[in-house]
């Protein structure tokens, strides 16, 4: 069971507010990190220089200020945006199935995301505006698979039968990604790395991903009371006067089509949606008002300060940024399993 002890309201602007300067903060250091030698204080100058109605000389030649317009700036955003997208959805499936190890990964919704968009890449000669489509079926038929596959177990099973339900559907669908990719071997070097996880895609994917992030974000952060009077029980809710069915339909479909736009546009990114909101939970309190907006800006953060490592930890080459999510990742979702086994005990 999820802890749902809600913390005062009067903390709540303070922990939004230490969140977002946290996110400043890994954002600047996002920009900093690089191959190229800039001057720290030249690349805060020429961050401020692109707020609006300032103007400030940062002393960058132009070929400085295009790697960093360019190249670093898009990839910090589009890493805060998947982050974002990743962990609040993960908060979302966590409400909606009531289950601390609910994660767009484990739960098949990314796997089901990566079999579609690989279709669309082996098969469609243009798929940029389709990979977001059939990214999101993808999704909502990954997560809908494991959730009935779990189901067949009863509810004796509780959190382990939906994990090892998830496992199934995501190596079931991998499989079948896998089996796919060979009709088109010349695009096993881009399937791959995709995979892996890349944001490093430019303007273009984050232009993409932003009509999607904000329709599933809205949606996701306007249903936090709801999922609070969920946590409580169905039987609770419905005195209360909640329709528990259409409130997590439309939360599934939301942290889905969350899943989908992130997967669409930086591939396979996994445990983003377990280790922010439990850390957020640790902090802040169970309440999802709090538990949502806060996983948005903290996944934004996390996977900001995830792509610096992967930038900078063997550089000049890099790692997949998907390797530093799972090397973090793992042990942490250990741990969580581990809790929640002593909790149900």
């Amino acid at each position: 069971m999820l802890d749902t002890q809600l913390r005062p309201a009067r903390a709540r602007p303070l922990w939004v507010a230490g969140a977002l300067a946290v996110l400043a903060a890994s954002m600047v250091a996002g920009l900093l990190g690089g191959a190229a030698g800039i001057s720290p204080w030249q690349v805060v100058l020429q961050a401020l220089d692109w707020l609006p109605f300032v103007e400030i000389d940062s002393g960058l030649a132009p070929i400085e200020k295009g790697l960093l317009y360019e190249l670093r700036l898009p990839r910090v955003l589009v890493a805060a945006v998947v982050g974002g997208l990743l962990a609040m959805a993960g908060a979302g499936y966590q409400g909606v199935f009531r289950n601390p190890l609910a994660d767009p990964y484990l739960l098949g919704a990314a796997a089901g995301a990566g079999l579609t968009t690989t279709l669309v890449i082996v098969m469609v000669p243009a798929p940029v505006l389709t990979i977001p489509v059939a990214a999101f079926v993808g999704a909502i038929g990954g997560v809908m698979l494991a959730f009935a596959l779990g189901n067949t177990a009863g509810r004796s099973g509780g959190t382990a039968t939906l994990v090892l339900a998830g496992v199934a559907v995501t190596s079931f669908l991998t499989a079948i990604q896998t089996f796919v990719q060979q009709f088109k071997v010349e695009e096993l070097q881009r399937i791959y790395s995709w995979i892996l996880g890349d944001v490093g895609g430019g303007w273009d994917q984050l232009w993409l991903v932003l009509p999607y992030a904000a329709v599933s974000s809205v949606a996701l952060l306007v249903h936090g009371r709801m999922l609070d009077v969920l946590s409580v029980g169905d039987d609770e809710a419905t005195a209360l006067g909640v329709r528990a069915s259409r409130v997590r339909l439309a939360v599934l479909l939301a942290a889905s089509l969350a899943t989908a736009a992130a997967v669409a546009v930086s591939g396979l990114i996994g445990f983003v949606g377990i280790v922010v909101p439990h850390v957020v939970r640790r902090l802040a309190g169970g309440s999802y008002r709090i538990v949502l907006p806060l996983s948005l800006i903290g996944g934004a953060a996390f996977l900001v300060l995830a792509d610096l490592l992967a930038r900078t930890v063997i550089a000049p080459a890099e790692l997949p940024i998907g390797v530093v999510t799972m090397f973090i990742g793992a042990p942490f979702f250990v741990a969580v399993l581990r809790m929640t086994r002593r909790t149900s005990t």
